[in-house]
């Protein structure tokens, strides 16, 4: 069980100053947030050589590329064929600079369509770039988010693929607030494809809350990773906080590491 954090808690960033806090907080791994004007530098566009820039820093770093987070989504089908594209594209970067896996989207659902239709585009979107996925070594996480919160829908989506990396990247919070379902029943409904979380705390008015004083479980959460010797990482998103970021940072992954060292299969 490992702890990342997505650049947006510190979007004005470049590469070296992120890697440094990282490094200096503790913190196993970052999690780019690509085509969000983050200041990172790592983007579709950046050469081979920049690329092995990227993964050479960190090493130096001790700080892992945990993730790529992408905008890819594919539930509607006037979009599809060039999320496919950027698709391909995302798994090309993440494999050069050393990441294993990327974020996407269900997305919304095009107008009109069924929710099995819906599962049906994202099925055979996902079912298209899973060989290349493979091929790089790069699992590809859709997130329970927008309008694929429900983690039964996910799941039939998982199902329907049924390939290795075509994984998920579980947002404990958005199936919650939603109520859709609990944080053990989304654990039970997702866990054989579970290979990447999004974690966040919030309050009763939708706002963003430091671990265990909002009405998110992640104790919970974390015991339940626990009983599946979960290995990859948590990675906190942390979009807009007024909260400076050197404070939450810090301080959030002070609370995970407490909740770490009390599971016993993980003590710290």
């Amino acid at each position: 069980m490992k702890f990342a954090f997505m650049t947006f808690s510190c979007p004005d960033l470049n590469l070296d100053q992120l890697l440094a806090m990282a490094q200096e907080f503790g913190y196993d791994g970052i999690e780019p947030r690509i085509s969000a004007n983050h200041q990172h530098g790592v983007e579709f566009e950046i050469t081979a050589d920049q690329r092995a820039q990227v993964r050479q820093k960190a090493d130096d770093y001790g700080v892992a590329m945990a993730c790529v987070a992408t905008s890819c989504r594919y539930a509607d089908p006037n979009s599809q064929e060039e999320m496919v594209q950027d698709t391909h594209r995302a798994i090309d970067l993440a494999a050069d600079i050393g990441a294993s896996r990327i974020r996407v989207f269900g997305g919304q659902l095009g107008q009109g369509l069924s929710r099995q239709q819906g599962i049906d585009l994202v099925a055979t979107a996902l079912a298209s770039v899973a060989d290349h996925a493979a091929e790089r070594g790069v699992a590809i996480c859709v997130e329970t988010h927008d309008d694929w919160c429900n983690p039964v829908d996910v799941a039939t989506v998982m199902q329907a693929v049924d390939h290795p990396n075509i994984a998920v990247n579980w947002d404990i919070m958005h199936p919650v607030r939603r109520q859709f379902s609990s944080i053990e029943e989304s654990f039970e409904i997702l866990r054989p494809w579970i290979k990447h979380l999004h974690i966040h705390d919030g309050d009763a008015d939708n706002q963003l809350a430091p671990i265990g004083t909002g009405q998110i479980d992640h104790q919970q959460a974390m015991q339940c990773l626990a009983s599946i010797d979960y290995e990859g990482y948590l990675s906190g998103e942390w979009i807009g906080w007024s909260d400076p970021y050197r404070n939450h940072l810090k301080r959030e992954l002070e609370t995970l590491r407490q909740y770490q060292a009390e599971i016993k299969k993980y003590p710290g």
